[in-house]
């Protein structure tokens, strides 16, 4: 794993010298410091932890400032500098010398040259986690208590549990809402329930950075004689950044687990914990067998904060970044025919099972030749298949979106299969469609004889299309491709325009 500043996020700008505190003032949202050269203005929260005497140097670039280091003079104590700032990345705990817990988060874009904040073990527990170690007269509630529920509590229950908080904090019988929000986001993600749960058996235990970092924080400690590194003693201020999303997600891309279910969506960027009270399709972890087979998308509205990754890749750490929704901000929308979808893709993985073989032989004559509807459908016949099975699954891929399958589908006069492809005539142009992920749809102008350019596109690939060689995409009167992408408005705009004809919205569009 890299240093925290190992991306260069950090791009120093111009700092005003050290300029003392003379007096603070409200202004509106913000807080205005005079000073002996010019009056400073602070955001609220970081200008509460500021008093008359202190020495600021400051970001000189923006008003209000985004970052300061601040010297508290006249303490009697260790910790006698702030600093205010946006932090990325944040790694992983790992052991120092002292077999000693820490984490070290990244500083974005300093103007006063801090690039790291190296946080204790004890700082990250107490901030986010309520487990600073006290005699049991004075002990913190557990975040399990905070709730009002049991440490043995399923994910449906900690959701239960806190949306009864919030009726109460709505009746005024439970004004601390903010503090059962905090506990549900923290327990309502398996990871971090997880490191909660030896926090409590052992208060030394590493202590996990939620959601990765990304946000504004407010620490206090000591900077570093190179004055890169600020040594953390106590988180006194944390704000992650957050936006909301609100897209559609198909139910085929979601893992279903014990007790909770995951979504990661890789072209989004985006991940989402669900529990069953939010998704009351009585799912199990049997669903990972045929849910590929589930045409169905639900609707999701959260607010995500960013997280991220490092990976290792041609020799060099990346940094990947994500978005992690927050629990107790999440709502899903899920259609009327959701359970007739579902027991349609269960029935048809049964019905692949029970005629595995003659599927098999289907498929091994599509490698060797193109065959249209009604010649699959006679083979079908032949080999003992249903009538009412649906050919097209037979190269279809888990991850396929069905919307760019049924907008090409109900224009075709014909459709061919080949390999793991589908050919469909259309009115005035010939569609190559794959089945998969990542694939483009590739448009060829309409030929005279429909088989014989069929046979032919057969005997090539699309490599051999895409750079013409032997001349094939003139031979096959190639016009050019289509990409999928996330929208699929986008893609069947573009596909208008290369066939001439209006596009139908009346269905469902991702």
């Amino acid at each position: 794993m890299p240093e925290a500043h190992a991306q260069g996020t950090n791009r120093p700008g111009q700092a005003t010298p050290a300029l003392r505190i003379r007096g603070l003032q409200p202004d509106g949202p913000s807080v205005r410091c005079a000073t002996d050269a010019e009056d400073i203005v602070v955001p609220r929260v970081p200008a509460i932890y500021l008093r008359p005497g202190d020495d600021m140097c400051v970001d000189a670039l923006s008003s209000p400032i985004r970052e300061y280091l601040v010297t508290q003079n006249g303490l009697r104590r260790k910790a006698r500098q702030l600093y205010f700032g946006r932090i990325g990345y944040v790694t992983q705990p790992k052991p120092d010398k002292r077999a000693r817990y820490f984490v070290r988060a990244e500083v974005i874009e300093s103007a006063v040259g801090v690039r790291t904040l190296h946080l204790p073990n004890d700082a990250v527990r107490d901030y986010f986690y309520s487990l600073t170690p006290s005699p049991s007269a004075n002990r913190q509630p557990t975040l399990y208590e905070v709730l009002r529920t049991r440490p043995t509590a399923t994910p449906a229950d900690l959701r239960l549990s806190y949306r009864i908080c919030r009726l109460e904090h709505e009746s005024d019988r439970q004004p601390d809402l903010r503090g059962a929000e905090r506990a549900f986001n923290l327990l309502a993600h398996p990871d971090l329930r997880s490191c909660y749960d030896a926090l409590l058996q052992d208060p030394d235990a590493p202590a996990l950075f939620p959601y990765g970092g990304f946000g504004q924080c407010v620490v206090s400690g000591e900077l570093a004689e190179d004055g890169n590194t600020f040594f953390v003693r106590r988180l006194l201020f944390y704000l992650p950044d957050q936006r909301q999303r609100e897209f559609r997600a198909p139910l085929r891309r979601i893992d279903y687990l014990n007790g909770f279910a995951l979504y990661r969506d890789s072209r989004r960027k985006a991940e989402v914990y669900i529990d069953p009270s939010l998704l009351p399709l009585g799912w199990d972890p049997s669903w990972n067998r045929w849910k590929h087979l589930v045409a169905t998308k639900i609707g999701i509205t959260a607010t995500f904060v960013e997280s991220g990754k490092y990976r290792h890749t041609n020799s060099e750490w990346h940094l990947v970044r994500w978005e992690t929704a927050l629990p107790s901000r999440l709502s899903l929308t899920v259609p009327a025919g959701a359970h007739k979808s579902l027991a349609e893709a269960r029935r048809s993985f049964e019905r692949f099972g029970e005629y595995h073989d003659a599927i098999a032989n289907v498929r091994a004559r599509l490698q060797r030749e193109p065959l249209d509807q009604s010649e699959l459908l006679d083979l079908c016949r032949r080999l003992g298949i249903p009538a009412d099975f649906d050919i097209a699954q037979f190269c279809w891929k888990p991850d396929y979106d069905p919307y760019f399958y049924q907008q090409l589908k109900k224009r075709s006069q014909n459709v061919y299969l080949f390999r793991d492809e589908f050919i469909f005539q259309l009115p005035s142009v010939i569609v190559a469609e794959v089945p998969q992920l990542g694939h483009a749809t590739y448009i060829f102008a309409k030929a005279g004889d429909v088989r014989e350019f069929v046979d032919k596109y057969a005997r090539t690939s699309r490599d051999d299309i895409r750079k013409n060689r032997g001349n094939v995409a003139q031979q096959l009167c190639f016009i050019g491709r289509v990409m999928h992408g996330s929208n699929g408005r986008t893609w069947n705009r573009e596909l208008r325009c290369r066939i001439g004809e209006a596009v139908d919205y009346s269905l469902s569009i991702p």
